[in-house]
């Protein structure tokens, strides 16, 4: 089968089988077009797909990497064309997935940044809480330290999701997974002082977002990391002053303390305690630079 043929189906399958999204189609689709690149330098024309073997696949990730594309995109690349030759063995195009056996290159993972803790209670004091707004802004930050979220997540949150009897909060997290989440007595506090004077914003009576924009409408995470950029601004000196901070922030202060890391995994919504662990490794970081700075044997003679 010609290559071109066979991509169209692919990707027509990917769409409607599969009902991937469109970010995801478009990756793929251009993945397989630098892969069609490949072959026709490599081969001197294109193949057809059931022509090509695993020895042709292998040299493709140092084709893009002379191209200067990075490791995690090299995996997302390699990921497409194993997916593109699966569908070719289940749609009885070919017998055996040519690159199946191909391993993805590891991808170096950097520990996540955090604020310090006196950091975090610093923040609080950067918001307006004379305003509508800096009522707002507070009471999002506070959620998303307080709480761990990530942005996508209380953003998404209506003014029925925040239980304050219970001090919990309903979150509808990533595959539709629902979970209960604590809540603190701060967040409530911040949370109820807002809702107070949200009405301000201008929503209409329908209008159930807790976290509205300027126009009563519920808040884009476009806004909201302005909003986050703009309050750690003055407080941090980490490179990304992303939402995100604030819930590796939670993540860390919380093993830092002593919590349990399943729990902790439990409350950030991950799917295994694999992902949560990182966190384990930025405490055990922090131990070792305070036992070089500390201990007499750890610390280099002055010349």
């Amino acid at each position: 089968m010609e290559f071109a043929e066979a991509v169209r189906m692919y990707l027509t399958a990917l769409e409607v089988e599969k009902s991937a999204s469109g970010h995801t189609i478009v990756a793929y689709e251009g993945a397989l077009v630098q892969f069609q690149q490949y072959l026709a330098e490599s081969w001197g024309s294109l193949p057809n797909v059931e022509d090509v073997t695993e020895a042709d696949i292998r040299p493709f990730l140092g084709w893009l990497h002379d191209r200067g594309l990075e490791k995690r995109s090299l995996r997302m690349k390699l990921a497409a064309v194993r997916s593109f030759y699966r569908f070719l063995v289940r749609s009885g195009v070919i017998d055996r997935n040519p690159a199946a056996l191909l391993r993805s290159p590891k991808i170096d993972r950097k520990l996540p940044s955090f604020l310090q803790e006196h950091e975090a209670t610093s923040l609080w004091s950067t918001f307006d809480v004379d305003d509508v707004h800096g009522l707002r802004d507070r009471a999002l930050c506070e959620l998303l330290y307080g709480s761990g979220l990530r942005i996508s997540e209380a953003l998404q949150l209506d003014l029925g999701d925040i239980d304050a009897a219970h001090r919990t909060v309903r979150v509808l997290g990533k595959r539709s997974k629902e979970r209960i989440v604590p809540v603190t007595r701060e967040t409530i506090e911040s949370i109820d002082a807002y809702v107070a004077r949200r009405s301000e914003l201008g929503p209409d009576v329908a209008e159930v977002a807790l976290f509205l924009g300027d126009r009563g409408k519920r808040l884009t995470s476009v806004s909201a990391w302005r909003i986050v950029r703009r309050a750690l601004g003055p407080i941090t000196e980490a490179d990304r002053k992303s939402p995100h901070i604030l819930r590796h922030s939670f993540a860390t202060h919380l093993l830092d303390n002593g919590a349990d890391l399943s729990a902790v995994s439990d409350m950030l919504g991950h799917s295994s305690l694999s992902t949560t662990q990182v966190y384990t490794h930025v405490s055990v970081e922090r131990l070792k630079d305070a036992y070089k700075q500390a201990h007499p044997r750890s610390r280099r003679s002055p010349k």
